[in-house]
C-alpha cells in the first residue's frame, strides 16, 4: 500500500464514530461563525434566469428514463429550467423569527458545500463563456468569456450540441458542524447533486455524460478555481464536469481536447467571492485526504452490465416536477407506519444501474456499493436484516465474508434481495445509527455498504466516487420515498465498525459509508413554509 492510499484509509479509520467516542468536531454550534450558504461572486454582470411558468409534462416513471420526453432546444430558458428543477431552491422553512432554505439537491445538515459552474454557449443575448450558478438569485454570474471559436472546436469534438455543467466543494461548509468527517459529508452531497441534474435533464430530453477522463488540476483551470481570491479556508475544490445533450446520440467523449483545454486555463476569471464565514477553521485532516484524494487524468473503459430487467410496474399518481420539488427530509415518522410491499420493492428497484436510464447512467462505473437493509414495517415481508446485491460480481465474496449462519434466502424473484436474519432489529438499527429513533420508527432503514479495499486501490481519488455513488442511491430513495407517499432522509452518523459487526466483517474489505431511512413522516407543526422564490416576487416571473 503507498503512502497516499494509506493516507486516506488512515482517514477513514480516524473519522469512525464508536460508542465510547464520535470523529473529532468543534463539540458545540457556534452560531455566530456558521457560514453563508449561498456564494456570490460580487463585480461581475449577473444574469436573472427566468422561473418556470409550467413544468415539464412528464410523470413519475419518466424520472428513471432517458429519451421518452422530447428533446427540448437548448436556450436560456429550458437552462434556467433545468437548474431551477436540479440546483435551484425548493421552499423557505420558518420557524419564529428564524427562516432557511431547502434546495432540489438534498444536503447533509443542509449546509450546502456544492457549488455549481456552466461552460455555455451564446444563447438569447447572454455571451458565451464561464458562468456561476446562484441559486438565492435564480441568476448566472459571468465569470469569463468563451470565444466563439471555442465553442466551435468543442462541439465538434463532442459531436453535438450541448453545454458543460461543473460541480465544486466548500469544505468548510461542512466542517463548521460535523469537522473531521466532514470531507465525507461534502462527498456524498456531490452524489446528491449529480443524481439531480441526472433527473432534472431527463424532464428536458437531454442526457448527462461525466467528463471522467478529466483531473482535478485541469478542472481547475476549467472553472477558474486555481486563479480565484478565496478567504482562508474557503475554496472551492473541483469534483466533476458533464456534458449535456440530447438524449439518445452517439457515445460522447469523456474528456476535452488539449487545445481546448489550454485555451481555457488562460481565461480571465473575473468576481471577488464573499467571505462565508468570519473566523473559518482549519481541519488538517481534510486538507491531507484532499490532497491525497486528487484525481489524475484517467482512461475510462465503458464496461458491461450485461442485461437487466425492466423496472417493476408501480407507477405513482404524480408528476416527475411535483415530485422533485415535494422533496424533503424527514425528522420523525410514526412507529406504527407500514409501508406496501410494492412500494418497497419499488424503492429497492430504482437503486439498480440500467444502462441509459436515470441517474446511474451518468457514470461508466460498475456499481460498488450495496445495500444492507433493516426492515421493520413491510407488509407481507418479515422484519430483519436483508441484503440487496447492485452487482452480482461481489456475491460470492460478501457470502465468504459475512455471517455463517445467515440464511442467504430469496424474499422475491424480482430484485437480488435476501433475508440474512428474521427478527425484530428496531432497536439494533437506532443504536447502530447514532441512537437516533428515525431509523427504528420507519418502515425501513439501511446501510450502504461498499467494496472499499479493491476500488482504492485502483486509485485513492475513487474514495471520493465511492460516496458520490452513495449519494446518488441516496437522491433515488428520496425522490422514490416521495412519489409513493412516504419521507426519506439521510443518516450520516452512524458507528462505522459496529455496523461491519452485524454482518461479521472483520476488515476493511467492506465498509458501510451512508446509512438512510424512508416511513411515514410526522410533521412538525411548529414549521411554516414559504414559496421558494417569494423574495424575487414582482422583479421577475
Amino acid at each position: 500500500m503507498d503512502d497516499t492510499l494509506e493516507r486516506v484509509v488512515r482517514y477513514h479509520e480516524r473519522t469512525k464514530h464508536h460508542y465510547d467516542r464520535y470523529a473529532r468536531s468543534p463539540g458545540y454550534m457556534d452560531w455566530a461563525n456558521q457560514p453563508d450558504p449561498f456564494r456570490i461572486f460580487g463585480g461581475i454582470e449577473r444574469t436573472p434566469l427566468p422561473l418556470l411558468s409550467s413544468d415539464p409534462a412528464a410523470g413519475h416513471m419518466q424520472l428513471f428514463t432517458r429519451g421518452d420526453i422530447p428533446k427540448q432546444g437548448i436556450d436560456l430558458g429550458s437552462v434556467a429550467g433545468f437548474l431551477e428543477l436540479s440546483m435551484g431552491l425548493s421552499a423557505w422553512k420558518a420557524v419564529g423569527r428564524n427562516r432557511w432554505a431547502l434546495r432540489m439537491n438534498p444536503s447533509s445538515g443542509n449546509l450546502h458545500p456544492t457549488e455549481t459552474y456552466l461552460l455555455l454557449p451564446a444563447m438569447d443575448g447572454l455571451k458565451p463563456g464561464v458562468f456561476h450558478y446562484q441559486p438565492l438569485l435564480h441568476a448566472l454570474e459571468h465569470r469569463a468569456e468563451v470565444a466563439d471559436e471555442w465553442w466551435e472546436d468543442a462541439i465538434r469534438h463532442m459531436g453535438t450540441d450541448g453545454f458543460f455543467v461543473g460541480l465544486t466543494s466548500i469544505f468548510w461548509r461542512e466542517s463548521w458542524k460535523y469537522g473531521e468527517r466532514a470531507f465525507r459529508y461534502c462527498n456524498l452531497d456531490v452524489g446528491h447533486a449529480m443524481a439531480a441534474l441526472s433527473f432534472s435533464a431527463a424532464l428536458f430530453g437531454w442526457g448527462v455524460t461525466w467528463l471522467k477522463g478529466l483531473s482535478d488540476r485541469q478542472m481547475e483551470s476549467i472553472f477558474g478555481l486555481n486563479r480565484t481570491p478565496w478567504h482562508p479556508e474557503e475554496a472551492e475544490h473541483p469534483d466533476l464536469l458533464c456534458f449535456l445533450h440530447p438524449a439518445g446520440e452517439r457515445t460522447i467523449p469523456v474528456d476535452l481536447p488539449d487545445k481546448a483545454r489550454d485555451e481555457l486555463a488562460h481565461l480571465t476569471h473575473g468576481g471577488t467571492p464573499n467571505r462565508l464565514s468570519t473566523q473559518p477553521l482549519k481541519w488538517d485532516a481534510i486538507a491531507d485526504v484532499s490532497r491525497c484524494t486528487r484525481k489524475p487524468e484517467t482512461k475510462t473503459p465503458h464496461p458491461d452490465f450485461g442485461s437487466i430487467e425492466p423496472f417493476l410496474a408501480a407507477p405513482a399518481p404524480v408528476s416527475a416536477a411535483e415530485i422533485i420539488r415535494s422533496r424533503r427530509s424527514a425528522t420523525a415518522y410514526d412507529p406504527n407506519g407500514r409501508m406496501e410491499k410494492e412500494a418497497f420493492f419499488s424503492l429497492l428497484d430504482k437503486t439498480l444501474k440500467r444502462p441509459q436510464h436515470p441517474p446511474f447512467d451518468l457514470s461508466p462505473d460498475v456499481p460498488r456499493v450495496h445495500l444492507l437493509l433493516f426492515v421493520h414495517r413491510v407488509d407481507q415481508i418479515a422484519p430483519g436484516l436483508l441484503w440487496l446485491f447492485r452487482n452480482k460480481h461481489d456475491r460470492n465474496e460478501i457470502r465468504r465474508m459475512t455471517r455463517n449462519e445467515f440464511l442467504w434466502e430469496p424474499v422475491t424473484d424480482q430484485l437480488p434481495l435476501y433475508y440474512l436474519d428474521k427478527a425484530d432489529y428496531r432497536y439494533r438499527a437506532i443504536e447502530l445509527s447514532c441512537h437516533q429513533e428515525i431509523a427504528g420508527d420507519s418502515a425501513f432503514s439501511l446501510g450502504m455498504v461498499a467494496n472499499f479495499k479493491k476500488t482504492l486501490r485502483k486509485g485513492p481519488h475513487r474514495y471520493r466516487h465511492l460516496y458520490w455513488e452513495c449519494g446518488m442511491i441516496g437522491q433515488v430513495l428520496y425522490l422514490e420515498a416521495e412519489a409513493h407517499g412516504y419521507r426519506g432522509t439521510g443518516i450520516g452518523c452512524f458507528f462505522d465498525d459496529p455496523v461491519h459487526e452485524t454482518l461479521g466483517l472483520v476488515d476493511n474489505t467492506y465498509q458501510s459509508l451512508y446509512h438512510f431511512t424512508v416511513g411515514t413522516p410526522v410533521e412538525d407543526a411548529r414549521l411554516t413554509t414559504h414559496p421558494p422564490y417569494l423574495h424575487l416576487k414582482g422583479e421577475r416571473r
